[in-house]
């Protein structure tokens, strides 16, 4: 039998061990039943199971499915959709999702699989500071595969993008309080100034119904 603070109390008959977890008000469970003898716990059983319910719902909050994307290039790619394709690769990377990159051949193009291997060599020099090359460039077919892995897990990534999100509206925040203390200064400004009375001139003494014309 082992103690609620996890002390041996030797080989205990079954009644000792009941009477001794009834007298310490708590549950006596069987922790190893293949053993022999059999273990058996004494432990509050009600907390214990809150507390692996607890475990387990933070494991499934910190567990993140593995997510990879795809991008397809040519091998003659020209440079502005290379650029697009990139930029893609990096946002996918720095969510902290795998990027399966596939050069694809098409005719004569499958004899000169170089193009395809030097086109994913300089992809991955370009993303290094996003991620690494987690499998290397092999043919496939008519087609030739590479992954790439993210430096940052899934969660952290997560992380990332929130302290971001968290930066930009405190910046927006900050922003339309000066704005705010701004405008009340001007205000408090023109209050401040004298009041000038604008000086009667003659033709302020006139009937406004007298016909001049």
């Amino acid at each position: 039998m082992v103690g609620p603070a996890g002390e041996q109390a030797g080989i205990v008959k079954i009644d000792d061990a009941l009477r001794l977890a009834r007298d310490a008000e708590l549950d006596l469970v069987e922790v190893a039943p293949m053993a022999r003898p059999p273990v058996v716990k004494m432990m509050d059983y009600g907390k214990y199971k809150y507390e692996n319910a607890q475990k387990a719902r933070e494991n499934r909050r910190n567990q993140t499915n593995t997510v990879i994307k795809e991008m397809k290039l040519r091998p003659k790619i020209d440079n502005h959709d290379y650029e697009t394709k990139k930029g893609h690769v990096v946002r996918f990377l720095k969510a902290g999702d795998k990027v399966k990159i596939t050069i694809m051949f098409r005719g004569r193009e499958q004899s000169r699989p170089e193009l395809g291997f030097n086109l994913l060599k300089r992809l991955a020099s370009d993303v290094d500071e996003f991620g690494f090359v987690e499998s290397s460039p092999k043919q496939d077919g008519r087609n030739m595969l590479m992954v790439l892995g993210p430096h940052k897990k899934k969660t952290e990534a997560k992380a990332d993008v929130q302290a971001e999100r968290d930066r930009r509206a405190a910046e927006r925040q900050a922003d339309a309080e000066a704005e705010q203390a701004a405008l009340a200064d001007r205000r408090a400004e023109a209050a401040a100034e004298p009041q000038h009375k604008k000086k009667r001139g003659p033709a302020d003494n006139l009937d406004p119904d007298i016909d001049l014309g």
